[in-house]
């Protein structure tokens, strides 16, 4: 306590002046004259450097949050509108699905697709659907662009269908308007070629590809795609149609099984 008095009394000097200093700036500042603005303002000019750094990290910080913010709302945004368009995209589907059903005169059991290629020797479709819901072996699947494959392994409750896509797939088609019928296989991307065609057909480029009756398993006249390429072989009585399949394999969701025929009942 002592060494504080003594310290009080060593620099009273410039404490006084100190208080004397702050007590006119206090009576300077609210003085509302011209003049006392006007020392306001310079006295603002002079030191408002001093507090600049402290704005700049203040504005840095709040220029960060907003960022941060800013991001989460684009994701939030971004995640919706994908949620959206998959929803959208689904509708439509499921609308084509319930319009193909209408129309058709056959006997068509919706099947929606588990997974695709849980069999390492085919490419083949897992469906939800089996011999509990009248699935049997070698039914037509199809969605409606066209023909994917055929079942193949019934179980009670699920159903393996070979995929259009497997090498050992083949189907009867027709080309219209020609007429001209020959056999397909899948090459890749879903591109398929048709052989055993006559080597006088008169196809063209665009011309529609549909099943051709000829197999017992599928009605004639189911829609399989178009074709995009004509190749003809050097000493050969036939020639080659590349066609683009209509159906997206990778893509697909829901299919239908033909599970009534007029080819079925036959057989």
């Amino acid at each position: 306590m002592r060494s504080l008095y003594l310290a009080l009394l060593k620099y009273k000097d410039h404490l006084v002046f100190l208080l004397a200093v702050f007590f006119s700036l206090g009576i300077l500042l609210k003085n509302d004259s011209p003049n006392i603005y006007l020392i306001r303002g310079k006295f603002s000019d002079t030191f408002s450097f001093i507090f600049a750094p402290t704005a700049w990290i203040k504005n840095m910080s709040q220029l960060q949050e907003e960022t941060q913010l800013l991001r989460q709302k684009n994701i939030q945004l971004s995640l919706q509108l994908e949620s959206a368009l998959i929803d959208h995209d689904e509708n439509k589907s499921l609308k084509k699905l319930l319009n193909f059903k209408n129309e058709s005169s056959m006997v068509l059991l919706p099947a929606k697709v588990l997974n695709m290629g849980i069999s390492s020797n085919i490419s083949s479709i897992t469906l939800n659907v089996g011999s509990n819901d009248g699935v049997k072996v070698n039914q037509p699947v199809l969605v409606p662009d066209g023909v994917i494959g055929k079942t193949l392994i019934v179980g009670e409750t699920s159903t393996i269908a070979q995929s259009i896509s497997d090498v050992n797939f083949r189907l009867s088609v027709r080309i219209y308007p020609s007429g001209a019928t020959g056999i397909l296989r899948y090459l890749n991307s879903n591109i398929c070629e048709i052989r055993e065609i006559q080597k006088n057909a008169e196809i063209s480029i665009g011309d529609n590809v549909v099943t051709s009756g000829f197999s017992y398993i599928y009605p004639d006249d189911l829609p399989v795609g178009e074709v995009i390429e004509l190749i003809e072989e050097r000493g050969s009585f036939q020639k080659v149609a590349k066609i683009r399949i209509s159906p997206n394999l990778s893509s697909i969701l829901n299919v239908f099984i033909i599970v009534n025929s007029n080819i079925n009942e036959k057989n």
